[in-house]
């Protein structure tokens, strides 16, 4: 009875307020470096098969001396990241609420943290059905004040996908877009009706909760259904991720020009960037805009990684028409002052500082003009020989179902 009454409330809820999708992102300033991986590969997307020995890691830091009494659930979500209208019960095998009990204290380091671990499906908790997944913590006793969300999908892999990447676009040639085709076949899975019941959607590297959604296959033969030749599938082609590297406390790493302590953090100045977007391309070997921590002292980053501030300069020579903000997994897609950087009329230079824990990074910069979207253009660039990494997802909710089941992903490369 409890679990129909809480299921009616819920639609009671979504039909009354309207539901705000869940990504990826922290509500707590104490909280830092929130990382979604799939176990086993720290730099892939949170996307797992259901079932499988390699689950999903959500890990972070909360700058305290001491541990919180910390809890967690799940929600199950559609594919557009709302909640499904599936009961706990329906996708959960064994408990929800749990306490996050695998955390430890920072150690030899300049900044005091707590790290916290929670590792699905575990002994507590195991998934009885694909797609798309919310983890949300909070403290405990205190369920409506969120820490932090994040955002992972477990896949059943019962469809095949072959994808195809080519700079030769429907809008240009070798010139600054990308165009994406892909196939989905089915020969031993059953979809009656693929025009109306299947979802794709499309996003980009680090991207993970976004993206293009494409409800209208261009042909559907035997058991086999292509997407292409439609402006959803035609991408700015962007460039390549800077990067930087603090790995040490002693030398200069990629990106750094000089390093100091000031109590209590050291403090790293990056080198001073400038706008590419009138330059030429260059290749770099980049984490498609991911980040992840390590330290040349120690083998166990987790909690032997101290926390440095980072500072960035963008010089402009002049303000630009729109803020301008720093864009890669690290920031979680926030746009507001924690990734705003400030224009400095002495340096004639964007200036931003953020607090950082050690490791590799990848970032970019992104010009937000009124009543306009957030774009790396302006100052990144467009380039078709960027290496970008696309994320395909295959939803198929068949008439009556009530949830968007994940069926199929793939990761395709340029």
């Amino acid at each position: 009875m409890r679990y129909i009454l809480s299921f009616i409330l819920l639609l009671a809820v979504q039909a009354v307020c309207g539901v705000q999708p869940y990504r990826t992102e922290i509500f707590n300033p104490n909280v830092h470096t929130l990382q979604v991986r799939l176990s086993g590969d720290p730099l892939a997307p949170p996307v797992a098969l259901l079932g499988s020995e390699n689950g999903i890691v959500v890990s972070f830091d909360m700058l305290e001396d001491n541990p919180q009494y910390l809890y967690y659930r799940v929600v199950h979500c559609d594919a557009d990241w709302t909640p499904s209208l599936l009961s706990e019960v329906e996708y959960i095998d064994g408990f929800n609420g749990l306490s996050v009990d695998d955390y430890a204290l920072s150690f030899n380091t300049y900044c005091n943290y707590v790290h916290y671990r929670i590792d699905l499906p575990n002994d507590d908790m195991r998934f009885r059905v694909s797609g798309n997944y919310a983890l949300l913590v909070y403290h405990e006793n205190n369920p409506d004040s969120l820490l932090l969300t994040a955002c992972f999908s477990l896949t059943e892999n019962l469809v095949a996908l072959s994808c195809e990447i080519t700079t030769r676009t429907d809008v240009d040639y070798n010139k600054a877009h990308q165009q994406l085709s892909f196939k989905v076949m089915y020969p031993q899975y059953e979809i009656r009706n693929p025009r109306e019941e299947i979802k794709a959607v499309v996003s980009a590297n680090a991207d993970n909760e976004s993206g293009v959604w494409l409800s209208q296959p261009l042909y559907v033969r035997n058991q086999e259904v292509e997407y292409g030749h439609v402006p959803q599938l035609i991408f700015t082609a962007g460039n390549e991720y800077r990067r930087f590297e603090t790995v040490s406390r002693h030398y200069n790493t990629i990106g750094v020009e000089s390093m100091r302590y000031f109590d209590p953090y050291y403090h790293a100045l990056l080198r001073p960037d400038s706008p590419r977007a009138g330059g030429a391309y260059l290749y770099d070997e980049t984490q498609k805009g991911r980040f992840f921590i390590r330290t040349d002292e120690s083998d166990e980053a987790d909690t032997e990684a101290d926390y440095f501030v980072v500072h960035f300069t963008l010089a402009t020579g002049a303000p630009l028409d729109g803020e301008v903000y720093l864009d890669g997994e690290f920031t979680h897609g926030r746009r507001d002052e924690s990734t705003r950087l400030t224009y400095n009329p002495a340096t004639r230079a964007y200036e931003k500082s953020l607090l950082l824990k050690q490791g590799a990074y990848n970032y970019r910069y992104v010009l937000q003009r009124p009543g306009r979207a957030a774009d790396a253009a302006p100052i990144e660039g467009n380039f078709y020989e960027t290496r970008n990494e696309y994320q395909i997802r295959i939803y198929h909710r068949p008439q009556g179902a009530r949830y968007d089941r994940l069926v199929g992903y793939t990761r395709c490369r340029i």
